[in-house]
């Protein structure tokens, strides 16, 4: 008795029903085409490598209790995978399971002349000339200010855009705090492309809407899709991928992008708030390919980088700051870059409004209403005797001339808050500290910075004495 193909499924879609929950049911098993049952054998078709995958890792139990129940011990499944949208010069894939080789079999090869596998789905050519590669074109290579702090990944940013998929740096991984430019970069970097490649396929996005469309995708049945269109991208940069922790689906799928693009040459950039070695909620195996190729920090800006931030910002602006309110704005405002912008934003209005050259003194005005550190009435005398009892010196031997480690740490300590929490220029608070010039104020709170970085016990040393700070501030 010939049993049709659409009778056999329909009967193993009864048992599967009883073994999955509705939501996997309706996204794994109801896209499914019966394509034909001959003999043991019924030939399923599915919409693309990825579904084949999945099934095969998570479903093969469910798959098996089915087919053996419907057709008996000997019965046997075999995939029609649509690898694209069915033409000659990409045909679809067979793949046999639970055992045998995989084979191809071509749409005009059927004996009817009829092609035997087809694609429900369409996706058409992606255009590099139109597609929307989401990327800002005020973030470039020229404006991305350099420093210590940034000039391995600013580097491996420049080698990945001459040459995107062919240098070792594949996949590019760039790590670092919020505001320290890490955004910037890996556009610079698509842009460059963009500009220098103009036949290559660039596509920026975030962790949000990658997992947004992919969920789309899924709801309605849309997945080769949505696959079919990232595997098309030559250059895919994926923003704060840190925020994929935990979602599987999601991860399963980056992962299959992920390895067909960097077997096909591709070039992947990724970027996240810490390296991959601190990232939780992650398949190991994806892990594991995020440090195939390079990782690279972005850290806070030194005071010189600050300053130049600064002058890049203004003068792309068409105006120039003098030195003094450079300094003034690069320590007070010590969170990170994007707010050091919505600073000059900010003071780039006031004085365009109020039509006022951008002096110390609208600096200050406008910061008062921005950063509230600095309205506080922490005091030079209180930070210098506060300081001086943390670590337990005489207060007119931190004002002295004295050279000892154990009295300069603490003077330059304290010059450092001094910058932070008041309204001082720097030659004022070297006066304040037996009259110091203004480049030996730089070279302290330089050298605090630098410490901070390197000594574990300072840093929190430093950290002590700012709660103190705060904490008065918050009482006054």
């Amino acid at each position: 008795m010939v049993i049709d193909c659409a009778t056999v499924w329909s009967d193993c879609l009864g048992v599967i029903r009883n073994e999955v929950d509705e939501q996997n049911f309706n996204t794994w098993f109801k896209p499914i085409t019966p394509l034909k049952s001959e003999g043991d054998v019924l030939t399923i078709q599915v919409p693309s490598q990825f579904f084949y995958e999945w099934l095969e890792e998570h479903y093969v139990p469910v798959l098996r209790k089915a087919i053996h129940q419907i057709m008996g011990p000997n019965g046997r499944l075999e995939y029609s995978v649509i690898v694209d949208s069915g033409n000659q010069k990409n045909p679809p894939l067979m793949v046999n399971y639970p055992n045998g080789a995989g084979t191809k079999r071509y749409p005009n090869q059927a004996s009817n002349g009829v092609p035997e596998v087809y694609s429900p789905f369409s996706v058409k050519a992606l255009n590099p000339q139109t597609v929307n590669s989401r990327l800002n074109p005020n973030y470039t290579f020229e404006n991305f200010v350099e420093g210590d702090c940034n000039r391995l990944a600013r580097s491996a940013g420049v080698a990945v855009a001459k040459k995107p998929g062919v240098t070792s740096f594949n996949p590019l991984m760039l790590y670092g705090g919020v505001g320290v430019g890490k955004t910037h970069l890996v556009q610079a970097i698509g842009n460059e492309i963009k500009k220098n490649l103009p036949e290559k396929i660039v596509l920026y996005i975030d962790q949000n809407d990658f997992t947004s469309q992919f969920l789309n995708a899924l709801q309605n049945h849309k997945i080769q899709e949505f696959q079919n269109y990232y595997l098309q991208v030559d250059l895919l940069i994926l923003d704060d991928v840190q925020f994929l922790a935990g979602r599987e689906k999601t991860q399963e799928m980056f992962f299959h992008i992920f390895n067909q693009l960097h077997q096909s040459g591709k070039q992947i950039i990724m970027t996240s708030d810490c390296p991959p070695r601190d990232l939780k909620g992650f398949q190991e195996r994806l892990l594991s390919r995020f440090k195939w190729g390079l990782t690279a920090d972005l850290q806070e800006p030194d005071f010189e980088t600050k300053l130049a931030i600064i002058h890049n910002k203004m003068q792309s602006d068409g105006i120039e700051i003098s030195t003094e309110v450079a300094e003034y704005l690069a320590y007070s405002v010590d969170t990170n870059l994007r707010d050091m912008e919505g600073v000059l934003n900010s003071l780039l209005f006031h004085a365009t409004l109020l039509k006022k050259e951008i002096d110390l003194e609208l600096a200050k005005e406008v910061l008062k209403n921005i950063v509230k550190e600095i309205q506080s009435d922490v005091s030079v005398d209180y930070i210098q005797k506060t300081v001086a009892d943390y670590f337990k010196v005489e207060l007119e031997q931190m004002k002295s001339k004295l050279k000892k480690r154990e009295i300069v740490i603490p003077r330059q300590v304290a010059m450092y808050f001094c910058k932070r929490y008041t309204q001082l220029t720097l030659a004022l608070i070297g006066e304040n500290f037996g009259g110091r010039d203004h480049s030996t104020v730089i070279h302290a709170l330089e050298s605090v910075e630098d410490m901070m970085k390197t000594d574990a016990n300072f840093k929190n040393s430093v950290e002590d004495l700012t709660k103190k700070f705060k904490s008065r501030m918050t009482a006054s």
